[in-house]
Formats: C-alpha cells, structure tokens, sequence
C-alpha cells in the first residue's frame, strides 16, 4: 500500500528540516519512543512514561473490533436514529473528523451529532433535531469529570427521563471513560447500555484510535477493521528499523521541528470536501501538544488561501486531499502558493479509511516535535488556569446571583495595531457555530490575512478551551487574542445546577479572558449583540 507525499523534496530543499532530521538519528529519537524512554523528552518520567499506549493501541483495539462492530449493529436494530456525543477536546474532535467523512456514507445506521459547546443556541439546536427516546447518548470524559460533559449529561438525562421513564432511559446511554472514574460509577448505578474503559495509558488528544473515537465510528458503521488497518500499515513505516528517509511520521515532525527553528511556526492546513474537518483535530493534537515553555506551532486550519504574497516567512503549508476527490479553489490556491516558492507538503489519501493512517502519522510527528523542541507533548500545564478562573466566577454567581462585571474591551482594529512581525490573529468566538457564522468569519479572516499578513485561527468556544487554549497561554507571546460574545437568548437550565447554560458559557468566556490578560496576553472583547451574524457584518465593516 503506497501513500503519496512531498516530503522528501522538502527535505532536500529546506535545510533546516534536514538538520532537524539529522538530530532524530543522531539522537535515536524513534527507537527511544518505541522502547518507551521518558528521556527522550524530558528527565522526570511523569505524564510521558504512562502517556505512550498510543502507539499500540491499535493493536489492543483490532482485538476488540468484532465487539465494537456487534454494538453498532446492535444500536442500529434498536432503531436509534441519532448518536450524539457529549464531549469535549480529545474525546469530541476524533469523532467529528470521521463523522463528518462518513455521517450517511453507510446505510442502516444513525447519523453523529457531536456537542461540543455550551452556548445556550448550539445546545437549543441539537435538542430540536432529535427524539430523545430514539437518540443514543455517548458520555465520552476520559477523566470522567469533565465539567461540561457532565452538564449536558444532565441535561439530556432528564430530557430522556421525561420521555420514557427514569427506569428505561438509562439504555439510551453509553460511557466512555477511563477505568475507575464517577463516570464509570455513573454509567454502572444509572443502567447505562453499555460502560466502555478506556486503555489508560494515553491522552485525550492521542485517544482517537481507541474507544474515544472507535465507538462513535462503529455506531455510524464504520468497518473498524479497515480503519485500524490502514492505522498499523502507517505505525509499521514508523518503526525503530525504518530507515528515515522512509518514515513518514519522524519527517513530518522534522518538518514541524525544523521550520519551527527557521521562525515558520505557523503550520497551515489546507483541506476540503469529506475531510475538511480534519483540521479540527490536528490543531489540538500539535497546539496542546507543542505550545507550551514559551515554546509552539501554531496550526492555522479553516483560514481561507489568499493570494501568496500575503504570507509571511512565517508559514509553511500541508495541503490534505482524497484522490478522485475535486478539491477545487483549495487544490488551485495550493498550487499556486507551490509555485511561489513557499513550502508545501502534499499528502493524498486513497479514501477516508486512510483517516486511521493520518491519525497516526500526525501523533507520531508531534511526538517527534516535541523531541526536538525540548517539551512533554503529553502534558497540558496551562490548561487548569482557565478552568480555576472560570469555577470562581461561577462561585460569584452562586453567592450573588450575577456574574462579575468585565472591564475589558476594545475593537479588532485596535487590537490589531498592536501586532508585531511574526503575530498571529486568534478569534475566539462564544458564539453557535453556524454556516452562516463560518461564512462570515470567514471573510473576517481574509481581510486580516490580506490587509496585515498575519495569520489567523478561529476557536469556537469553549471547544477551543481544550484544544489550542494552551498554546494560548503557554506558547511565545506572539497571539492577538480576540473575544467574540453575544448575548445569548433562550436558556437551557442544567439540572442541579442553580444556572444554566448561558452562565456557565458566559463564565467560561470570562474566565478564559481573564485569565489571558492576567498573563500579558493582547486582548480585545467584542460584543456581537443579539443577533451574532448582524454583529458580524458590523466587525467586518470595522476593518473597510
């Protein structure tokens, strides 16, 4: 099985990316991830030597694969209509990516629905689009105590509660978690259908290859087999006797490495069609992975390709495409951009089973970055800086009634006169994700791109939270940070709570800024009003 790639021109042409190779070997960086050795990384073993499973796992799972592929038909002849996942980060992002290749490819079984937001609309639309009593609910938390899973977790149990009685609804719910956690607990006390235990030697964001990402596959009827396989041809070329100059996943990371060295440290992915979506996932996995000592790469996914003499010597690109798949203004915009000079590593994928095959190549890479770059890949230091803030600001509101008052704002215009060489726009938006929204920030983008030269990613919040989050906080000091908010319409209480969704949506966006400006970050919070897509229209007038 051959798979298409530009990365040995790259090689060749760039000598940075050479030197970065050079440093794998001389340091055996493979054969030390494949033994396990924490030094490879860092000296204290701690979240590294219980955080390598991901490289095996495929294995573990091929075992299961006639188990998982009985539960998918299992919940298809139950007549479930709908599979929607309650997560967020590691255990949402996989799912969405393969959700969005094969969602209604396979006949006979439920479409995925991934909630990964705790906007009071985007919580309003899922309701709307599905009968509770034909809706299989997957509680997906590797910690089992993840907070905004657990809130749509009660949300919809009483949704189903209500339409079929306590006692049965519980069969319209599956855990996914590790072993020993509430959630296991919960699954096991609340007549869960099915408890599933995670491997627990990986994270989240190197789950998508285990139940985490296996689960929600089978249930749309993915062949669990095909997607492993392509997944342990990929992690057979990685192997210790693999010469480099064949190992597709050490070059990647080389290539990340190495440009990162040169000031390209930002990494735009361009894809289209079927796989568009796998952006969603790469950016967690390289912007929590990498971004952190003052350290990063930033993945750019979604932005819009403008004309090649707007980009800086700041970027490098990966143009992703399924063969015999039009990618249209995508494939001729990369071409372009090709032909300017500017470095592109091509990758073709033979179908979107080849989606088990860049799951693991890109895990691979960043490992291997984050090898060369001297960070723990594994870890997530500055995560637990907005959840903190965010759970004082929702303490305030339990003992007055209201959330605390921000001072800050600002304009994008304003924030972006402060840029400097090298910079990059960040647009996080506590908005419901639309296609009306994508459009239109869309074009918010272009502009920037266009009119500055800077780079540009969009997070929806609090998604972003657990993907590029850290990146934001423990990265270089090189993000323009824009906060986009609207105020929110109808509400969705959260059962035993005392607020609902609109609070806790707003406490996270509070929280998160807070916590940006306390560390020095540029930051600027817009107000959209309420109707976010008129508020849109008025951003985009701001920059004319």
């Amino acid at each position: 099985m051959e798979r298409s790639s530009s990365t040995e021109t790259l090689v060749e042409k760039f000598p940075e990316v050479a030197a970065a190779l050079d440093d794998v070997e001389r340091r055996d960086v493979v054969g030390r991830m494949w033994r396990g050795d924490h030094t490879a990384w860092k000296p204290d073993p701690t979240e590294i030597s219980d955080r390598l499973g991901w490289l095996t796992v495929t294995g573990s799972m091929a075992e299961q694969a006639p188990m998982l592929e009985a539960f998918g038909r299992e919940a298809s002849d139950a007549g479930y209509k709908d599979v929607v996942l309650l997560g967020m980060g590691g255990s949402s992002l996989g799912p969405e990516v393969l959700g969005q290749c094969f969602n209604g490819a396979i006949p006979g079984f439920p479409r995925l629905i991934v909630l990964d937001s705790t906007v009071p609309a985007r919580v309003g639309t899922v309701t709307a689009a599905i009968d509770p009593a034909r809706t299989l609910f997957l509680v997906s938390s590797k910690s089992g105590g993840t907070a905004e899973t657990l809130s749509f977790y009660r949300y919809f149990r009483d949704l189903a509660d209500r339409s079929l009685g306590r006692a049965a609804a519980g069969r319209n719910f599956v855990a996914i978690t590790d072993g020993g956690t509430s959630l296991e607990i919960l699954g096991r006390t609340e007549g869960f259908r099915k408890v599933f235990l995670n491997p627990p030697d990986l994270g989240g964001r190197y789950s998508v290859l285990s139940y985490f990402g296996l689960v929600p596959a089978s249930l749309i009827g993915v062949d669990i087999f095909s997607l492993l396989g392509r997944a342990n041809w990929l992690a057979a070329t990685c192997a210790p006797d693999v010469p480099l100059a064949h190992n597709p996943g050490a070059q990647l990371g080389a290539l990340m490495a190495g440009f990162a060295w040169a000031g390209r440290d930002k990494l735009t992915l361009a894809a289209a069609g079927s796989i568009a979506g796998f952006g969603l996932w790469v950016e967690q996995l390289i912007a929590e992975s990498l971004g952190k000592e003052d350290k990063g790469v930033v993945p750019v996914t979604g932005e819009p390709l403008v004309d090649s003499r707007h980009y800086g010597k700041d970027r490098w690109f990966a143009h992703l495409r399924v063969q015999g798949h039009s990618d249209g203004e995508t494939g001729q915009a990369v071409a372009a951009i090709k032909e300017a000079g500017l470095p592109v590593l091509e990758l073709n994928l033979e179908d979107c089973y080849d989606l088990g095959a860049e799951f693991f190549r890109w895990e691979f890479a960043t490992a291997v970055a984050g090898s060369l770059l001297g960070v723990n890949p594994f870890d997530q230091p500055d995560v637990q800086g907005s959840k903190d803030q965010t759970d004082r600001v929702l303490e305030r509101f339990r003992r007055e009634g209201r959330l605390a008052e921000t001072t800050a704002q600002g304009s994008l215009a304003g924030l972006l006169e402060q840029r400097r060489p090298g910079d990059f726009l960040a647009v996080m938006a506590f908005i419901e994700q639309t296609e009306e929204t994508d459009g239109l920030l869309a074009r918010v983008r272009r502009r920037v791109a266009e009119g500055t030269g800077i780079a540009t990613t969009l997070g929806y919040g609090p998604r972003f939270l657990h993907s590029t989050g850290q990146l934001h906080k423990g990265g270089p000091a090189n993000g323009l940070f824009l906060q986009l908010t609207s105020d929110n319409g109808k509400d969705f209480p959260i059962p035993g709570e005392g607020h609902g969704f609109q609070v806790l949506a707003q406490a996270q966006a509070l929280g998160d800024l807070d916590t940006l400006a306390s560390m020095g970050r540029r930051t600027a919070r817009v107000n959209l009003g309420p109707d976010p897509e008129a508020g849109l229209k008025r951003l985009l007038e701001s920059l004319d």
